[in-house]
């Protein structure tokens, strides 16, 4: 059977939710078995023991046609009729308690009808065919997505090729996953009749996979119930700690959040502003992680006040009248609304203090935003329908029926070479729990999970495109693969020209995204050689190399780093002009000189940092100008990522603006980038702008600069 059960009288975790979630009812399996097993009711009402169903689906949906859940429920009962669950009960109590589950967060009836029936195909003698033609294609769909694999045809591999069957589908319709969500919980609340450690095996894959999906479909109802149950399973020490912290804030009786939570309404009465204000307590495990950061809990911790008005605008009025009244507690302050978090959660975070000290959590939001909080993708009934034209929009923020995160893990689960690798990726993919968006500069935006680098960004854009990219500018500013992105970033990402470079091992160090590792490891294991490579590298450069025609002598490195000085007039019989290394002057900069030692006049660009210094210590300035000679020599400075033949390029490209090469000195790679400087001989000046232009052209090039050195003291 595919739902784990227990009897009702075994020990087990005790669920925290149903003691504290009144509006939350619990079915009594006895009663709906007894109602399971006198079969089908009459054709035209709804059988008793899915009128609790019936109830709360009308109570979200008034109009809603309930012959489908009926006949549904007449085949699911029939099918399943004499299948027990381990706990003794009718099976058909499984099916039925999901679906309850699921009428009570809102899901329309294509969903509810599939819920019914998500295990007929799986236990039974039932088929998809039939399915699809009593119900139709969706709900086929629907069965289809939640049925498992089954272990005779994929032994140990079954679990995670189930998973990976049931994301492929969800990225088609995000009900399937609703579907096993509600089948999961429901489940969890009965598994105390299996042994400790199946207990423990299941909680753990509830933990690791199905706990982070009801969080990024942002079905809180259901996630935070899951991590109470797990909590009491895999940790019942803490568990019991924390349940006795509640159960003697209980017995103390007094609740500050109470009188608060009336204050609060008193503010917004006389404000105008109709809200309504609730004490919502803190599940099990939020107390459990407050304890932790907080060490001794306050009377107020146990709780948080919920205040839900009509309008969007209302949000910010509740929170100005609170922060007005109360001393606000700014670093609790969070946006939600104008920023959502990527699984459509949207509310106003705060903390407000009273005069005696007592602090409060507060939560504002309107009551759509806190039926998306509640229940999430489920809260969107059908978010595949075709809205109608007498359904306008209510302003609030649709929701995409893909999300980013889905889309990527839909794109890395097709590379996933097997199931183990598929099975542990998808667990780490899903322990990253927060999201940040970054963009693009043709204005396209990237979701990235939060820690991810220039690296991720790369595939996440490119694919396996991205094995040429050689560097990022992050902000506008050059970056390093390795640069970890932010939230609201403009990332562009550089890509070569060589489309066989491919990534360095240093890569996986920085990739955070499955796509990312996936796609390096398949490069680095069909390139072993290339593998030790540095990025877009052929071959590690040399730690110098020096070239100069064959006709002049090798200059020395200080000589080669100053422009001819033949061109330059100085105002003082008799001096010896020097072109100061510092800033290397060329026509047409403006220029002046000073006078040291020796009768040479050093020639500077004004804008030099030494000037300035030497006119602070009282230097007088000599003239200088530009002679009628055009000709000029000047040392760039080219940086630029690595990549085979850009040296070649480089000087192909200063050959072609009629400049010689003097020296040319390329340092070792560091941190994927290359240094190269150029000694240059130019028929003429004006010729310089042209020629550093053509430079930065050549692919891998991100900067061309004429060379600036740290000026010696002023002798």
């Amino acid at each position: 059977m595919s739902a784990e059960a227990t009897n009702p009288a075994t020990p087990g975790p005790t669920t925290p939710s149903t003691q504290r979630r009144r509006a939350r009812p619990r079915l009594d399996l006895r009663r709906l078995g007894r109602a399971a097993l006198l079969g089908p009711a009459a054709r035209d009402r709804v059988p008793d023991a899915i009128g609790h169903v019936a109830e709360a689906h009308r109570g979200h949906h008034p109009d809603a046609d309930l012959d489908p859940l009926r006949r549904a429920y007449v085949l699911a009962e029939s099918s399943h009729r004499g299948q027990m669950r381990k706990s003794g009960e009718p099976y058909i109590t499984h099916p039925l308690a999901v679906t309850l589950i699921l009428a009570q967060l809102g899901a329309e009836t294509t969903t509810l009808t599939a819920s019914l029936l998500h295990d007929t195909v799986e236990d039974t003698d039932v088929t998809l065919d039939q399915v699809r033609a009593e119900f139709g294609d969706d709900v086929c769909y629907l069965v289809d997505g939640v049925t498992k694999l089954e272990k005779v045809d994929y032994g140990a591999a079954a679990e995670p090729e189930t998973f990976r069957k049931m994301l492929v589908a969800t990225g088609n319709d995000v009900r399937v996953m609703a579907i096993k969500l509600a089948d999961r919980l429901h489940n969890m609340r009965t598994l105390g009749v299996m042994r400790p450690e199946k207990q423990a095996r299941i909680a753990k894959v509830t933990r690791d996979v199905l706990i982070p999906l009801a969080e990024r479909l942002g079905v809180q109802a259901l996630k935070t119930e899951l991590e109470d149950l797990v909590f009491a399973i895999l940790h019942p020490e803490e568990y019991a700690e924390v349940r006795e912290l509640i159960s003697a804030k209980t017995r103390a009786g007094t609740d500050p959040l109470a009188d608060i939570s009336e204050e609060v309404r008193g503010v917004l009465r006389e404000a105008g502003i109709a809200a309504e204000v609730l004490i919502r307590p803190r599940h099990f495990v939020s107390v459990h992680r407050a304890h932790r950061k907080r060490g001794e809990l306050r009377p107020a911790d146990f709780g948080r006040l919920l205040v839900l008005v009509n309008e969007h605008a209302d949000c910010y009025g509740v929170l100005g009248e609170l922060h007005t009244c109360f001393t606000p507690v700014v670093s609790e302050f969070k946006d939600f609304i104008a920023v959502p978090k990527f699984n459509l959660y949207q509310s106003l975070h705060t903390a407000v203090a009273r005069g005696d000290g007592e602090v409060a959590e507060v939560l504002i939001r309107t009551h759509q935003m806190h039926r998306v909080a509640e229940a999430g993708v489920v809260a969107l009934h059908n978010p595949y329908a075709v809205p109608s034209e007498e359904q306008p929009p209510d302003g609030e923020r649709a929701d995409p029926t893909r999300p980013g995160w889905l889309s990527r893990l839909l794109d890395w689960q097709q590379a996933a070479p097997d199931p183990d690798t598929f099975w542990s990726t998808l667990r780490e993919d899903l322990a990253q729990d927060r999201e940040i968006a970054v963009y693009r500069t043709d204005g396209g935006t990237l979701g990235l999970p939060a820690g991810a680098s220039c690296v991720d960004a790369a595939y996440a854009q490119y694919g396996e495109d991205a094995h040429a990219c050689i560097g990022a500018r992050v902000n506008g500013r050059l970056a390093t693969l390795s640069t970890v992105l932010r939230d609201g970033d403009t990332v562009q990402l550089l890509m070569g020209q060589d489309l066989a470079s491919g990534p360095s091992r240093d890569w996986l160090d920085h990739a955070r995204t499955p796509a990312a590792r996936i796609a390096i490891r398949r490069w680095l294991t069909t390139h072993p050689a290339s593998a030790p490579v540095p990025p877009a590298q052929s071959a590690p450069a040399p730690p110098a190399l020096v070239t100069v025609p064959a006709a002049t002598p090798r200059p020395q490195v200080s000589a080669a780093l100053r422009p001819a000085a033949e061109n330059v007039v100085v105002d003082r019989e008799g001096a010896t002009v020097r072109l100061a290394g510092c800033c290397t002057p060329v026509p047409p900069d403006e220029i002046t000189g000073f006078a040291v030692r020796g009768g040479v006049v050093t020639v500077h660009r004004v804008t030099c940092p030494a000037v300035a210094r030497m006119t602070q210590v009282g230097r007088p300035e000599v003239g200088v100008r530009w002679g009628d000679t055009t000709e000029c020599r000047v040392t760039l400075i080219a940086e630029s990522f690595g990549r085979a033949h850009l040296l070649a390029d480089l000087t192909e490209a200063i050959a072609l603006e009629g400049a010689a090469i003097i020296s040319a000195t390329v340092e070792p790679p560091s941190q994927q980038r290359v240094r190269h400087t150029y000694t240059l001989q130019l028929p003429d000046a004006a010729h310089l702008p042209g020629l550093m232009r053509a430079m930065r052209n050549v692919p891998g090039v991100y900067d061309v600069a004429r060379a600036q050195h740290r000026a010696a003291a002023a002798p």
